[in-house]
């Protein structure tokens, strides 16, 4: 059997969806079912239809569709039709007790009117309840099932009917508070067109985006946006990536550059050959992984849902004591003790609590998407806001990544072809950069024929030319070779540039490349100070060089000439003595960043990153890094907070039982009061302002 991934609207709370898990697993056609409740999804390995899984769901009014489907319904909870029965209880409630007060009489017809109301307002509860009671199995439908069918037998018609009304409330509150949290899902869902202009042999065709190919060309004019991603081969423009890198600034596109669905095209016509599928999109990568990392659970929240499998087991043994305990005992009345032992049950019911650490995960994961930063995963913000120390790597991390030669010290002619034949295989900013040169002064060095080409790691790179072998790499690889180095090196390093040499018997020329600093860095690493963070510098560049990049960026501690293994042995070091966080590429840093308690990828998504790394910067931004840690830092405190107001409000009600003063009316409003505080704290987390954000 297949799995397959559906998405879901109308999952009330997570009790609704432990239950909606046990209904699809209880049906034939399907072999196992999981209900992700953060990121609205199920996974289905089987081969159940869609009306199969929307009638198991039919408890809560799920509906189901495809996971490919991005479109989103807004539909007002007023408007939902599930949302009927309660209204029409409402209003039975309010004409009933209007009817009771101005009558100025008790009356049959007044206790048909509250039981009405109950029934109406309660019916999908009690039948959910009842078949739970059944099982022994004791959720907040149980829990409220029980509550109002005693407050009803023992007279109290009134506040069961109302319980019935709050409690629908209450589900609605929960409801809302996760469908805040996944807006930004909601918004990433939104970006971009659900269909596109297709030229072909001149003619313009609107496409379904599920029906474009690769190949086919899109037109997209000033103001529209991009339904798919693509290469520019006709026209030139400005183009708004915000929605993809977290950047405001607009970024000029010509012939050959590449365009990411859902970025906003801003002044020119541009003709793009399509160059993914719909489901291949970087958008779409983006939705994926942020979806992912919303399902991934955190510590506190795994903590939090332990703690609940035994609180609401405690508070119905409080319930039972509070019932029975006082009459046996001290001979009070049966009917007051029933009353307070059914307002304590509904202390039970652990919503606020369940739902405290899940909403702001959610939350604070969808704002940092909307900026251009992927989380993957709860715990990685939990990490985050306890970080102590954050090495960083230089070259593309710290500096621009794109070197230039600024000087060039030839003992032989030819020789710059010659490194550069030896360098045209490599993608490192400092081979492009001899290349860059090569380039300038017309070198014909693609045609020169290297043999037996071999990388020598994190030092060089050896080769055959003209039958003798030539090197290329650092002066530490010349020096392990056994050749005297010119006083030229270390002047050239004690500038701050980047030391190449290449030659064979001996060293035919010396190059002195430069890699500008990001402007950001100096104010980043001052910023990250003022937060209490230990920086160091871990490269592969010589201590000298290092240095003065160390020195300009205010850096705490250098750690140079470290080849991967080094930083990986670093980073372990480190691990004994605090929390580390480590920033890098996501390609020659991916042993470091995967061993770092944190490792987060610098670049434009690039495939290496969004793997490697625990957090990937969609853009090459240092900023997002101090802003990465206010908004973990803000999430932990949110979450505690969460936790301490979902579990003092419900120990302030059941404190009241010992005077006597709680009423069904209280326990619920704990139980509203408590998911709406949880709710409100947790949207905080959306405000940008308030986390001192910089673009």
């Amino acid at each position: 059997m297949s799995e397959k991934t559906y998405r879901i609207q109308n999952l009330s709370c997570a009790n609704c969806a432990k239950t909606y898990e046990e209904n699809l697993n209880h049906l034939n056609s399907v072999e196992e079912a999981k209900v992700d409740f953060n990121s609205a999804k199920i996974y289905i390995t089987g081969d159940a239809t869609i009306e199969e899984l929307e009638q198991a769901g039919a408890f809560d009014n799920i509906k189901v569709r495809d996971v490919q489907d991005l479109t989103v319904t807004h539909e007002k909870f007023w408007k939902k039709k599930e949302n009927y029965p309660v209204y029409i209880s409402a209003v039975l409630l309010i004409v009933t007790v209007l009817a009771s007060y101005f009558s100025g009489q008790d009356s049959h017809l007044f206790t048909i009117g509250y039981l009405l109301s109950i029934i109406i307002g309660g019916y999908s509860l009690f039948i959910a309840g009842l078949k739970n009671l059944v099982r022994l199995k004791f959720d907040m439908n149980t829990l409220m099932t029980i509550a109002v069918i005693g407050a009803s037998l023992i007279g109290e018609w009134f506040e069961a009917a109302t319980v019935v009304i709050l409690f629908a409330v209450s589900e609605a509150l929960e409801r809302y508070s996760m469908d805040k949290a996944r807006a930004s899902i909601k918004h990433l869902m939104e970006l971009a067109p659900s269909e596109a202009i297709i030229v072909k042999d001149g003619i313009e065709v609107i496409k379904d985006v599920k029906d474009i190919l690769v190949g086919d060309v899109m037109r997209v004019k000033p103001g529209q946006k991009f339904a798919m991603d693509g290469i520019v081969i006709k026209g030139s423009s400005t183009v708004n990536q915000a929605s993809i890198t977290g950047e405001s600034k607009s970024v000029d596109k010509v012939n050959g550059d590449e365009v990411f669905a859902g970025t906003l095209n801003e002044e020119g016509v541009l003709e793009v050959e399509v160059t993914k599928l719909i489901e291949d999109t970087e958008l779409s990568k983006v939705i994926h992984l942020v979806e992912k990392a919303q399902s991934e659970r955190a510590s506190s929240e795994a903590l939090v849902d332990r703690f609940a499998k035994y609180y609401t087991p405690i508070i119905i043994l409080i319930s039972l004591l509070v019932m029975f305990a006082p009459p046996l005992l001290f001979n009070t009345p049966w009917h007051d003790s029933l009353y307070q032992g059914l307002a304590v049950l509904i202390i039970g019911c652990p919503c606020a609590l369940v739902i405290s650490t899940p909403v702001a995960i959610v939350t604070a994961i969808g704002n940092a998407a909307r900026h251009g930063v992927l989380i993957k995963g709860g715990i990685y913000l939990e990490e985050t806001a306890r970080i102590d120390a954050i090495a960083f790597d230089k070259t593309g991390t710290l500096t621009i990544g794109q070197p230039v030669v600024t000087d060039l010290v030839m003992f032989k002619d030819n020789a710059l072809i010659k490194a550069a034949a030896l360098e045209k295989n490599s993608q490192h900013p400092i081979a492009v950069a001899i290349l860059n040169e090569a380039d300038k002064e017309h070198l014909e060095y693609r045609n020169l024929k290297v043999d037996d080409f071999q990388s020598i790691t994190g030092k060089g790179v050896k080769g055959v030319i003209d039958n003798q072998d030539y090197y290329i790499g650092s002066p530490k690889l010349f020096k392990e070779l056994g050749f005297e180095i010119d006083d030229t090196v270390s002047q050239l390093q004690a500038e701050g540039k980047t030391v190449i040499i290449c030659g064979s018997d001996k060293i035919e020329v010396i190059i002195g490349v430069a890699d500008d600093l990001r402007s950001e860095s100096i104010s980043v690493l001052d910023d990250l100070k003022s937060l209490n963070i230990k920086t160091m510098m871990l490269t592969g560049d010589n201590h000298k060089t290092a240095q003065i990049i160390a020195d300009k960026c205010h850096i705490d501690e250098v750690k140079a000439e470290l080849m991967p293994a080094d930083k990986l042995k670093i980073i372990n070091e480190e691990q004994k003595k605090q929390k580390i966080m480590m920033v890098g590429d996501g390609v020659n840093d991916a042993p470091a960043l995967a061993s770092a308690n944190v490792g987060i990828a610098m670049g434009r998504g690039t495939d290496t990153a969004l793997e490697t790394a625990d957090i990937a910067l969609m853009s090459d931004n240092l900023n997002k890094i101090p802003y990465i840690i206010r908004l973990s830092k803000k999430t932990l405190t949110i979450i505690k907070q969460n936790i301490t107001f979902s579990l003092g409000i419900k120990l302030i009600a059941l404190l009241l039982v010992i005077p006597g003063w709680l009423t069904l009316w209280i326990a619920i409003f704990s139980d509203i009061g408590a998911t709406l505080i949880v709710t409100l704290n947790s949207m905080r987390l959306m405000k940008k302002s308030r986390l001192n954000i910089s673009e």
